[in-house]
């Protein structure tokens, strides 16, 4: 039996048309992925309470940007990565001047700029002086002679009677605090990874 094979067509083009194909499966397959992490890990962040804000720090990106490749890599990162490391390891955080790190309690309010409230910055907004007091079972504490409002903050007291003035606990003070492991990106990312093959191969045939 003699076996003979021919062509139809031009096998250039028909070679060029199918690495286009796959650059083109490729690269929709990691953008897919890179979008499918990023969503993940938003929803992650958002899930462990830690907010919308900080979720939008996700962002992903494919490269090389503006075109097609069979190399084509998608990458993933977030604008405040320390923060998020700190939640996705359970980070131990320490005093920088080995001292106290002092944690405001519900009296103390929030800062004007975001964040946590620091002492300097409560006193020099409420006009009260703090004192620190030494416990020897659980935290020392910084406190402040004043009043509570109705939202429950610590406030100067106008009373020339002194009536309403208490001692109230402004802030904690630990030598140092871990933050619990809230986050596991390292789970979605692998999911994202395992995915791309399938991604590929569906793209590419939709593509043919």
């Amino acid at each position: 039996m003699k076996l003979g094979v021919s062509i139809v067509g031009d096998i250039v083009r028909l070679m060029d048309a199918e690495v286009k194909a796959g650059e083109k499966a490729v690269t929709t397959a990691m953008r897919d992925a890179g979008t499918g992490l990023k969503t993940a890990w938003r929803a992650q962040i958002t899930g462990a309470g830690l907010g919308a804000r900080l979720a939008r720090t996700i962002r992903s990106e494919v490269y090389p940007k503006g075109q097609p490749s069979l190399n084509a890599a998608a990458l993933v990162w977030s604008k405040a990565p320390v923060i998020i490391g700190a939640h996705d390891t359970g980070l131990l955080i320490r005093s920088k001047n080995g001292f106290w790190l002092a944690i405001p309690t519900p009296a103390a309010g929030k800062s004007l700029r975001g964040g946590r409230i620091t002492p300097g910055e409560w006193e020099r907004r409420t006009g009260l002086r703090l004192r620190f007091v030494y416990r020897r079972t659980g935290p020392s504490l910084l406190v402040a002679e004043g009043r509570l409002n109705k939202k429950g903050r610590a406030v100067a007291s106008r009373s020339k009677t002194g009536r309403g003035l208490t001692t109230v606990p402004i802030f904690l003070l630990v030598p140092q605090v871990r933050l619990p492991k809230r986050l596991n990106l390292a789970r979605d990312a692998e999911r994202a990874r395992d995915a791309v093959p399938g991604l590929i191969v569906t793209n590419w045939v939709d593509a043919g």
